[in-house]
Order: C-alpha cells, then structure tokens, then sequence
C-alpha cells in the first residue's frame, strides 16, 4: 500500500470511527437525574434505596386511573346560558311573524306561539351531541355557576332544536298555526342557548385531580424505599419516579450534571467500538485495511444498535422483538464466525445500556448468538435460516425461563407476551435472506448460498457451455474437482473455489473450435499466424468478463475470470513465433493474457489447477514420478515467472498444493489390471426334466 493510500485508509477509518460514535452518543438515553432501570413486579437489583429528604407518597398509577374514571363517570360538566342570543331569536322571529303575508292567523294566535317559543328557550336548548348524551343517560344534571357558586340543574327538559321545532309542531293542533310555523321557517332561527362552558369546565375537573391526587402518605429522609431483591410493586414503582423527578429539580442548577452520563457513555462507546478496531487490526488485517469491509462492519453495528435503541423507546418489549442474531447471521455468511461473534457482542453490549434487565439481556443475547453462529457454519440453503431460527427461539425461551424461575422462584409471574415478542424475533430472522440479497447488492459481497446457485450446472451460463464447448465444460469440471481438494487442504474458500472453476473458461463460448479439448481432428490455427492465434486465445478472457459482467456475476467469479491466467503468455504461440524469427526481438504483447496476475490464494490456486489439468491430458506416462515432475515444474514455473507476487499464498500452501494435486492426479490415472481372456466356454451343467417321472 503506497503513502497515499495508506493516509487515505487511515483518515477513512478514523472519520468513521468518530462518525459511529458520535451518532451512538446522539441517540442513547441520557439523564439529568439519578435514574435507575427496573422493571415493576420483577426484583429490585440494586442495594438498600433510601429516601435522601422527603418524598410525598401518590397513588399508583393502577389506583389513580380508576379514581380518575370515576371523577370523570361522576362530574358535572358546566354550562351557561345566552340570554342575549334569545331575546335577539324572539325578536327576530316576532318580526317575521308579523310581516309575513297570506298567514291566516290571528294576533292572538301570533301571542301564543311567541309564549311557547320563549318557554322552550326557558327550559333550553342545547346541541345535538349534548342532547344525545342527555338521552343516553350520561348527563342526567349540569352545572352553573354565578356569583361563584355552582348550581346543579337537571337536564331532562333540555331539548336539541331539532326536537324543540318538533314539540312546537306538535304542540298546536289549529292547522292555520302549523302552517305559520313551516311558512316563516322558524327551524331556521331555533339556535341552543345552553352550551358548554369548557374553560371553567376544564378548571374544576383539574381540581377535582388535583384533589384526588394529593399525596397520600410521606417518606421521610432516611426512611427506606426498596431492598435489594424486593418485588417492585405499582406503589414502589410511583415512589421512585417521584424520587427521580424531585432529583431532578433539585439538580436543575448544576451544570455537570448533565455533562458526566454524556461523558462517561461517549467513553464506554469509545472502548467498545475501540475494541473492534482493536480487534480487527491484529487478528483481521484483511478485514481491516479492506475499506469495503470495515465500513459494513461498523455501519452494520451502529444502523443496528440505532434500531435497537428505537424499538426499546417505542415499544415496551421491543429489545425483545428486535432480531440481534442477524448480526451474527450476516457476518458469518460474508466473513467468519469469530468476526461475527465479536461484532455480536459489541451490538450486544451497546444496547445493554437501553436494557431494562441489562444482565438478563446480555445473557440471552449471549446465547442465541451462540446458537446462531453454531448452527450457520456452512449455510448453503435457505432451509437454514428457518431451523436457525427456530433453534433461537427454544434458545431465547429457555433463557428467559431460567432468569424467571432463578429470580422469582416461579413461572406464574412470567408473561405470556415474551414468548409472543421471542416469536415475532424468530420470524423475522427467518427472513434474513432477504437482507442477505440487498447486503451483496450493495456491498458486493458473495454469500455461500449465492455460490452453490451459481455451481449448479443447470445455470444458464454453464448450460450453454456444456453444449458449446463440451470439452471445456469437462475441463472446467475437472479443474473445479482438483483445485477444491487443494482448498480443502490450505483452508481456503472451498466453494468460492469450486464456482470460479466452473466459470473460469466461460470466454470460450464465443470461439469453441479454437480451443484443443474443443477440436475433432481439425485445428483452425493450422492456418493462421501464431500472433492472430495468440490473440483469439487470449481474448478468451476479454469475452468472458463480458459475459460474466452481462449475466451479472458477483465481482469475486470474474475475478477467477481474470486472473486464471494472469498476465502470462500463450506461450504455445509465442515460442512457434520466436523460432520462425530467429535472431528478431519479439513483441511479447500480442501474446500475453490481460491479466492482472492473481490477488488472492482462490485464483493462484486456479490458476496452477488449470495449467496442470490442462497439461496432464497429454502426458503419456502416468508413473507417480512422471505426475511429481509435471506438478513441480508447472508450479515452480509459475512462480519463477512472477506470476503469484501479488497473492498472499505461501510457501506452506504451495507445498500442501503439490501435494493435494499429486495424490488427486495418481488417484485419476492410476493403472488398471487386466482382465484374463476366456479360451473356452465352460460347460453349462444340466438341467433335471421336471416333466420325467422317476420311479
């Protein structure tokens, strides 16, 4: 890694390592007061609390909600009376009625529907929806209050104006007055003059509260609050919040106080997330200087945690709910289980600090991460995910059972709404796929699942290899098989191994024929310069990374693609050129693969699988001595010539190499015994004749 790229990774990691912790710090809970985390009905955790000055005693939340609703079940909301919008009505209608034409009635019979309107407005008129909760029985009386003083008045003469209009109505008999009635549209003009007066409505209820709330006991200073492993019970759980909020007003001047729990969490998350880097700087270089991966790693614990915090906030069992072992789950898949199992802990022991419970998660956060990464070791289908799942949520429970019985000694106070809660976290765990999918998406990860559908030769790109290039299908098939074993061996990625063999040579569909394991007996470069010979072969890899890129291979299939050959030469082509040049520089350009040479141990490994499977079809001598020999100076070749400078393999895995491919290469030809010919047809002995009887 040259000065520039080294700088650049560092100022990467740290901004994002400062990025991380700034946004845990942001949104972690914080207090200004002395705050402590229980949970009611379950065992207080810390030592003796006692009361540091006095502390009025309320009621429970339970108590004070069931007086509240009989406050509410029993008050006598307010009312007033418009006197000023009945006389303006009255006045109103008296003008209608007096210069409406064609009315024919008389004065007197004007007086007496003015009297009846006057003596409905003095019973009162109220709204509709006052009216229907009169009918319903929930208003039997309202108040109201003059000169300060409250006066109860029944209700069971108050009248909407829709059933005021219908009283009227019904009230006269002469058809004459019904008809004045409908003609001067009086429904019109018939307004409530009794409404709710919500202000002082509002006023006297908060009293009523305030009343009923009042502090029904004191703890004095010194007096004792709760005991280390006492049940927190609903008036407990009301002492200590009144507790906390009088901390809190007593603390409001002091600045520190909101600084220290600031302080000491950006310190805790800086441990933490220091540990990782720790972590991955000494046993994960790889993981480390990759930028790719560090940034889903600390991207993946941070959106995590942040989702976590969330859910605690929003919900009552929402630690619960949230699904942890996916951090397990996913890095295992792309990475490995030590990584996996580290992150998990550090997701673990930052959301710890939102727990209720914070011993109780950890431990079965613990556990399910446990059971999570032991049972994904090789994930190669999705059936996995869905026994995985299962096995977490037997985990989960049993866990929280165990917590239960050894604090309380009992499953009755267990609640049936965690097994829900676990169950739900199941479910969701058993999509993980899906964000397997988008993670390779847009991290450019290859999961093992994705692999073995890739190798599956029913794949349309292999199918049509198979078909096109037979002998190249067989090749690429037997060069999966031999470099396989070797990973195996060297504790490389097997199946990453085993899919790029089978994709390595997929160029070779755009020009079948020029390629030996391809040919019947015809050789198309019989007739063509060496150099326009070299070039279709080596343009073999060109075409397959076009291939690959448009059938949307992942990155690490077209790297096999790349690389198998490095940047070596069709040294058939180069060497038939040279000798028919003798004495001329030669232009090794025309004849050299596009390369780059191998970056990892996978493509070095295909890269001498290749070449020797390759070069082993025409070996006459099959002996354990010819095969070391090819072996050796094949590999030994390649690396004389450089082109394993840029992979991480070692002398160590080239050694176990050798050796793998030696004792696979004996096993595929080895000798056979002959089978003796027959000289003479052994006689067939004879039969009895069951249809002779014998005496």
């Amino acid at each position: 890694m040259n000065q520039t790229n080294l700088t650049r990774g560092i100022s990467l990691r740290v901004i994002l390592f400062l990025v991380s912790v700034a946004l845990l710090v942001y949104f972690l809970p914080r207090t200004d007061k002395n705050h402590f985390v229980y949970e009611v009905n379950r065992p207080w955790k810390y030592a003796l609390l006692t009361a540091p000055f006095d502390i009025p005693v309320h009621l429970d939340s339970v108590s004070a909600a069931k007086v509240k609703d009989s406050i509410d079940a029993n008050f006598e909301p307010v009312f007033k009376r418009d006197l000023a919008m009945e006389k303006t009505m009255i006045s109103d209608y008296t003008t209608r009625l007096n210069s409406a034409r064609d009315l024919s009635i008389t004065p007197g019979q004007k007086n007496q529907i003015i009297k009846a309107i006057r003596q409905i407005y003095e019973n009162g008129i109220v709204s509709g929806d006052t009216y229907a909760r009169i009918v319903a029985g929930d208003m039997p009386a309202v108040r109201f209050v003059h000169d300060n003083v409250a006066i109860s008045i029944p209700t069971d003469r108050y009248l909407s104006a829709f059933k005021a209009y219908e009283h009227l109505d019904s009230l006269f008999k002469d058809k004459e007055i019904r008809s004045a009635l409908s003609t001067t549209r009086l429904s019109e003009l018939l307004q409530p003059n009794i409404s709710l007066d919500t202000v002082t409505t509002k006023r006297l209820l908060d009293e009523s509260y305030m009343k009923a709330m009042a502090p029904i006991d004191v703890k004095q200073q010194g007096e004792r609050i709760v005991d280390e492993g006492e049940l927190v019970t609903p008036m407990i759980a009301t002492i200590l919040d009144t507790y906390e909020e009088m901390s809190e007003e007593r603390n409001a001047g002091h600045l520190t106080q909101h600084h220290y729990p600031m302080a000491g969490q950006t310190l805790y998350l800086i441990i933490l997330l220091g540990s990782l880097y720790g972590y991955l700087y000494f046993f994960r270089p790889k993981f480390f200087y990759d930028d790719r991966t560090t940034i889903f790693l600390m991207s993946f614990v941070v959106v995590f945690s942040l989702f976590a915090f969330a859910m605690e906030a929003g919900f009552r069992l929402g630690l619960y709910i949230v699904p942890f072992t996916m951090v397990p789950i996913m890095i295992v898949v792309f990475l490995d289980s030590r990584t996996a199992y580290f992150c998990h802990l550090v997701v673990v022991l930052l959301c710890a600090l939102v727990a209720a419970s914070p011993l109780e998660f950890v431990f079965m956060q613990f556990v399910a991460g446990i059971v999570a990464i032991d049972s994904l070791k090789d994930l190669s289908r999705r059936s996995q995910l869905l026994r995985t799942a299962g096995l977490i949520f037997v985990a989960y429970s049993l866990c929280y059972v165990s917590v239960e019985v050894m604090q309380t000694g009992t499953l009755a106070d267990a609640e049936p709404k965690v097994f829900g809660s676990l169950a739900v976290n199941a479910i969701l765990i058993s999509f993980s796929y899906v964000l397997m999918f988008l993670l390779e998406r847009v991290f450019g990860f290859t999961s093992r699942v994705t692999l073995v559908e890739l190798a599956d030769t029913n794949n349309p790109l292999l199918r049509e290899l198979s078909e096109k290039c037979p002998g190249t299908f067989n090749h690429s098939m037997a060069v999966s098989n031999l470099a396989s074993a070797a990973a195996v061996r060297i504790g490389a990625n097997v199946q990453l191994v085993r899919t790029g063999a089978l994709y390595h040579d997929i160029g070779k569909i755009k020009n079948p024929a020029f390629f030996t394991e391809n040919q019947h007996g015809v050789n198309p470069h019989d007739v063509l310069d060496p150099m326009q010979s070299a070039r279709i072969v080596t343009d073999h890899v060109r075409d397959g990374l076009a291939m690959a890129e448009k059938a949307k291979l992942p990155v690490a299939i077209r790297n096999f693609i790349a690389e198998h050959h490095g940047a070596g030469k069709a040294r058939y082509f180069y060497n038939t050129y040279a000798n028919a040049h003798p004495g001329e520089p030669v232009d090794d350009r025309p004849f050299t693969y596009p390369g780059p040479d191998p970056q990892s141990r996978e493509t070095s490994l295909l890269m001498m699988a290749d070449a020797i499977e390759a070069a082993s079809r025409s070996m006459t001598d099959h002996s354990p001595e010819a095969i070391s020999a090819l072996v050796n100076k094949i590999i030994d070749g390649q690396i004389a010539e450089g082109l394993h400078n840029q992979s991480p393999i070692s002398f160590r895995d080239v050694n176990l190499i050798k050796d793998s491919f030696i004792q696979r290469l004996r096993t595929m030809y080895h000798s056979r015994i002959s089978y003796p010919e027959l000289k003479q047809q052994p006689q067939q002995p004879q039969q009895p004749d069951n249809d002779i009887k014998t005496t």
